[in-house]
């Protein structure tokens, strides 16, 4: 049967009832908004924060129960993908202590709050790390700023070795796991992570319970597993399916990952403090000076002596993620895909579980968009990860076992990691997105005032929103960076304890947002989002932006080799390629958007929408990075010296970082290749598109 298609998209028709069928997309828009229920937000997040719920752990399987039984009765389609991945369940044995010149032990938890019931509560941990390494260390203590490479290549200037030292870093700059990585490349026997007061604390604000602020016993626990790789550090590209499974996945040994093997342990400002006034070296460089009051030291001297213990078993624990279908009307294998994980650190109720509860909060709105007719074209799916803490693993098994199919029917994922956890609105994407993200928030209202989502983002008149580029630390990871999956990242966002016993429900209801009104804001965005991309009978992606953002991208990376090759002419010939991209890009986007009707069957409409699909995957190469072949995409990839940093044109940052050019010759024919690629695509479609 042929359809009429508008390639404007100016002509939206659903198939259901009588009465969506002759729905304009406003409409379909309006009914949602209706749909939405301003309560279901705070109800939602009180149930999934009753208890703290770690991966792996009895409780976190309570709110997989919750989550699924939600979601059944929003008449989504329901699926539980289980796996059995090797992560430490539980914190272990662990301790702490100053041995001389007087004996201490420090205290490893938060203390307990008159105003705070949640922080009595029986099941919240001490702090640790997991995959902290195994071992009972004695020794003297350095000081190593944030643990950066910078830091300890700093400290090599300064002819201060840290071989057989504890230690002593504060969060910050880069993810954790670096931090116990260059510590232990660097010959350390142990280390200790602390929250500066000067970055979280007494220095930024009130504390808690008066403040939003790290308090001097708050602790920031989290993973810090650094392998190569993003998910179960045993399973690369092969999903961490159930031991006893009909289909075995051949594991690696875990002796030969590369796990760290110093142990690590995180501690509050109060605690680290007992130590660094005792530190009698030299004065550390001014930039390293933090927030406590006194000068800090390098050194600790000969007569200040710390224990740091740690024993952390590791094994395999079931965890399990659970991924629910709104199934399209008309386009069913496209899928729109959006995520948060819901296993925390403790209660987790900025990080992540306000990012589930309005996950939750939109099946039941668009359950009830569906009982009135309305039935998106394209599927709809809303994914809960599991063991993302531990190091993102729920979503990046989820890919590796869904990969094929993520490859040819993913139109984008949307990430919501703790989605709701403040006022403020930011937003990273991929660049066919980012315009999906900057129309949907003009159609939003900010709670607080009269303006419009997009006029209170960004701020003044004049100014110009700020998307930013996707890096690491969450569940996009494997879908942009392995199987090339445009992306988004959105959420409100503030202070929070973050990975702290304090996340709690209270601490929501007191600093975050006590009207509880950014949560039903952020629903109403995301799925705007999710029915705009759904409902355009053609995918609706800015592809003129992969122009634009490379020409950037490109004279970045050009300023940054001059740095170290003050001579270096620029990237000849990905300059070329990118001519030719923008003329191709510009030639199919007014094909696209031409205001004539054409006759075309459904099976042109979905080749045309796989040719979309499919542009992305022309930065994606089995080669990938040379410090990880796992990170397959040429465009975009986590920093793999800080974590978390975006990295654009990973190929080259990589050799600005190692401060080498001899290869830049190779990477500049290798992103030409791809972006000759994408352009060649571009072109392929306009031409199908006129034969019409």
């Amino acid at each position: 049967m042929k359809k009429t298609l508008l390639l404007a998209g100016l002509t939206i028709a659903f198939i259901g009832s009588a009465v969506a069928q002759n729905s304009t997309q406003q409409d379909i828009e309006n009914a949602y908004k209706s749909s939405i229920d301003p309560s279901s937000f705070k109800s939602h997040l009180q149930r999934l924060t009753e208890r703290p719920h770690v991966a792996g752990s009895e409780n976190n399987k309570m709110v997989q129960d919750y989550i699924y039984n939600i979601m059944d009765k929003a008449t989504f389609k329901v699926e539980q993908y289980p796996y059995d991945v090797y992560i430490p369940a539980k914190p272990g044995v662990s301790l702490i202590e100053i041995v001389t010149p007087k004996r201490q032990t420090l205290t490893q938890q938060e203390d307990i709050l008159k105003e705070d019931p949640f922080s009595s509560d029986t099941d919240l941990w001490k702090g640790w790390n997991s995959f902290s390494g195994s071992g009972d260390v004695t020794a003297e203590v350095v000081y190593v700023n944030y643990g950066t490479r910078e830091d300890f290549q700093e400290l090599q200037t300064l002819g201060i070795s840290v071989a057989g030292k504890i230690v002593l870093a504060r969060y910050g700059k880069n993810f954790r796991g670096y931090k116990a990585k260059f510590s232990e490349l660097n010959g350390a026997a142990g280390l200790i992570i602390y929250t500066d007061p000067k970055d979280n604390g007494y220095a930024t604000g009130l504390t808690y319970p008066e403040g939003p602020y790290f308090n001097e016993s708050t602790i920031q626990r989290g993973s810090l597993l650094t392998v190569d790789y993003t998910g179960d550090p045993l399973t690369p590209y092969e999903p961490a399916l159930p031991l006893k499974g009909k289909k075995k996945v051949k594991r690696l040994d875990p002796s030969r990952v590369g796990l760290h093997t110093i142990p690590v342990l995180p501690i509050s400002y109060g605690e680290a403090q007992k130590i660094m006034q005792q530190m009698q070296g030299d004065p550390v460089p001014a930039a390293w000076q933090g927030g406590l009051p006194f000068t800090y030291r390098i050194q600790g001297g000969t007569d200040l002596k710390v224990r740091i213990k740690v024993d952390q078993p590791i094994n395999y624990t079931p965890v399990a993620n659970i991924v629910g279908t709104l199934k399209g009307a008309e386009f069913p294998d496209e899928w729109i895909i959006l995520g948060c994980h819901f296993d925390a650190w403790g209660f987790g109720a900025t990080d992540p579980n306000s990012g589930t509860a309005m996950l939750l909060s939109l099946s039941e709105s668009l359950g009830r968009l569906t009982a009135k007719g309305y039935r998106p074209k394209r599927s709809i799916m809303i994914a809960h990860w599991d063991a993302e803490e531990h190091g993102v693993i729920g979503s990046s098994e989820w890919v590796e076992q869904m990969g094929e199919m993520l490859g040819a029917k993913a139109i984008a994922y949307m990430n919501f990691d703790g989605g709701v956890s403040g006022k403020n609105f930011g937003a990273s994407a991929s660049p066919t997105l980012k315009q999906l993200i900057i129309d949907a928030s003009k159609s939003v209202n900010y709670p607080y005032n009269e303006q419009t989502l997009y006029e209170f983002w960004k701020k003044t008149e004049a100014a110009q929103v700020n998307i930013g580029n996707l890096g690491g630390g969450s569940d996009h990871i494997a879908f942009y960076m392995h199987v090339g999956v445009p992306s988004l990242s959105a959420g409100a966002g503030g202070p929070t304890p973050y990975h702290s016993n304090y996340d709690s429900f209270h601490y929501y209801s007191t600093f975050v947002d006590p009207e509880f009104k950014m949560g039903p804001t952020i629903e109403h965005l995301a799925g705007l989002m999710a029915l705009r991309l759904s409902n355009k009978t053609i995918i609706d992606y800015d592809i003129n932006r992969y122009a634009i953002d490379l020409k950037t991208h490109f004279s970045n990376a050009t300023n940054k080799v001059k740095s170290i090759e003050p001579d270096f002419v620029g990237f000849l010939f990905s300059q070329k390629a990118l001519l030719s991209l923008e003329k191709a890009s510009k030639e199919l986007s007014l094909s696209l958007s031409m205001q004539k009707e054409f006759d075309v069957p459904v099976k042109k409409i979905k080749a045309i929408n796989a040719q979309l699909i499919a542009l992305e995957k022309s930065f994606i190469e089995d080669e990938g990075m040379d410090y990880g072949a796992w990170y397959r995409s040429l465009y975009a990839s986590t920093d793999p010296f800080s974590g978390y940093a975006s990295w654009m044109l990973p190929g080259i940052e990589y050799e600005v970082a190692l401060k080498r050019s001899e290869n830049l010759g190779a990477w500049d024919i290798r992103y030409a290749a791809a972006i000759d690629r994408l352009a060649a695509k571009m072109n392929d479609l306009n031409s199908y598109l006129s034969s019409f």
